[in-house]
């Protein structure tokens, strides 16, 4: 079907916009566009009656308008994370034969919110509801190393290091230092630090403003899964994890806590 011309050139309008030219005067977008002021006018205006775009009275530059704000917002309220990433995780189980989790942050836990069991999977302890520690699990180390620095400060006042295994870390020095680690390395591990022959890895998951909305990982049983099996997952996570991030709004220029 043939496009609409007037659509088209509105829409081109509002894609002039961005971070480096929050305005523009019409003889910009005139020359900009490569179309008439007259008739870049008459687009403007009906942008600017129903609230796309807004203009300085001072100086008449043109910006952006609430509307689209307005439509933005309910666009990321719409966007359920479990839906948006529940075919990722079947992927994932599928590509990995292990079961893998949809894990958020609640208070100083993390709580299991999707799952997939994996056809080679021997492991059967999580189940969505269940509650798991930050200190001692993947998915709570990203949760936790992907927090704003002030965030993640205010979660450590008062944090209690309950060891889980002989491997848990059990203090604050050992906690922070581990996840200066998860920063940089972009992934998390769990070498049977929550349950005892269980190893697992987690990654992040960024929103549209660059922070951490979930963790997803893959659990293995370390008799099965050896260290290199384990580093090809994390490559697979980082896939699918960067592909739910895009659709949750976020853009690789954004910059990482």
């Amino acid at each position: 079907m043939p496009i609409i011309q007037s659509v088209e050139r509105a829409l081109r309008i509002l894609d002039l916009f961005d971070e480096q030219t929050p305005e523009l005067k019409i003889t910009e977008m005139s020359s900009m566009m490569n179309l008439h002021k007259s008739t870049l006018h008459s687009l403007l205006l009906t942008l600017k009656t129903y609230g796309y775009i807004d203009q300085d009275a001072e100086s008449g530059k043109y910006r952006l308008g609430t509307k689209l704000l307005e439509r933005g917002q309910m666009l990321l309220q719409s966007l359920d994370i479990r839906a948006v990433a529940r075919k990722s995780l079947e992927a994932l189980s599928r590509q990995t034969g292990q079961t893998t989790h949809l894990v958020v942050l609640e208070g100083r836990e993390g709580v299991y919110i999707d799952k997939v069991e994996g056809e080679k999977a021997a492991i059967r302890y999580s189940r969505i509801g269940r509650r798991v520690p930050l200190h001692t699990s993947a998915v709570g180390k990203v949760l936790a190393a992907y927090l704003r620095e002030h965030e993640r400060e205010r979660l450590l006042e008062g944090y209690r290091f309950v060891p889980h295994t002989p491997n848990s870390i059990q203090d604050a020095a050992a906690f922070r230092e581990e996840l200066a680690k998860v920063r940089q390395a972009g992934f998390a591990l769990d070498n049977e630090e929550n349950e005892p022959g269980v190893r697992c890895a987690a990654v992040p998951i960024l929103d549209h403003a660059g922070k951490v909305a979930a963790a997803m990982s893959v659990s293995t049983m370390v008799s099965v899964v050896d260290e290199g099996q384990l580093r090809q997952f994390v490559d697979l996570m980082k896939q699918h994890a960067q592909m739910i991030s895009r659709q949750l709004g976020y853009r690789e220029q954004e910059e990482n806590p």
